[in-house]
């Protein structure tokens, strides 16, 4: 989904179409967590008390920045000032909210998640724990747009896990890698203390992945296809 080609019935079936996906991973369940994307200076938001892993698209509400309702016939979700807080501060595309299982078991016990594994340095490195705040309040809002800075993805104490990227499509990739990481952190965990990669380790993985263009498939050399198809 881009910005440019969205209308608002595409932004709604895209949020809608994204919480199905990640109600069909384990990440959400029942009415707990929320989406939203934003276009411009509007934002599709998903509604408060929505069954997220069967959400149709007219269960998505539009608003604008400063929250005014646009579209859609239901109150958007009681996180709403959260999402407008990330977009406001990080001028970011896409939030999402889960109450995923793993990361919510680590926001109960951590005050942030070490880089166990280098693929946590697509969201930033270490992620930080926000403190516990009564959902829907600005202190939450506040506590968590704090743990975002310089991060893909903060968890919140006690709570769950917020995610955000340039699209909906990666702000939902970046919330199932969060939720491998804790997962991975957990299984390490019941067997004795992590390791974890210290900075100038992770230097050298951001350095190699820079080299190597590291997660975009290349095609093989002419040369070497020809090497190959004789052999």
């Amino acid at each position: 989904m881009t910005a440019s080609s969205s209308t608002p019935s595409r932004e709604r079936a895209a949020v809608a179409d994204a919480c199905r996906r990640l109600g069909a991973e384990g990440l959400l369940i029942g009415t707990a967590g929320n989406v939203s994307v934003r276009v411009d200076d509007r934002v599709a938001i998903t509604a408060t008390g929505a069954v997220l892993a069967a959400l149709t698209p007219d269960q998505v509400t539009v608003v604008d920045l400063d929250g005014k309702h646009i579209e859609g016939s239901y109150e958007p979700t009681s996180e709403l000032e959260l999402h407008l807080g990330v977009y406001r501060r990080y001028g970011t595309g896409a939030v999402v909210h889960t109450h995923a299982p793993h990361a919510t078991a680590v926001s109960c016990v951590l005050d942030e998640l070490p880089c166990i594994h280098y693929q946590l340095l697509a969201l930033g490195g270490t992620v930080r724990v926000a403190p516990y705040a009564t959902f829907g309040t600005p202190e939450l809002a506040g506590s968590v747009l704090t743990a975002l800075e310089g991060r893909s993805a903060a968890l919140m104490a006690n709570h769950g896990a917020v995610t955000h990227a340039v699209t909906l499509d990666q702000a939902v990739e970046h919330a199932l890698l969060l939720e491998w990481a804790c997962g991975v952190y957990q299984r390490a965990a019941s067997m004795g203390t992590p390791r974890f990669l210290d900075e100038q380790q992770q230097l050298a993985v951001i350095e190699a992945a820079i080299a190597r263009n590291y997660g975009t498939t290349r095609p093989m050399p002419p040369a070497q296809e020809e090497n190959r198809g004789s052999r």
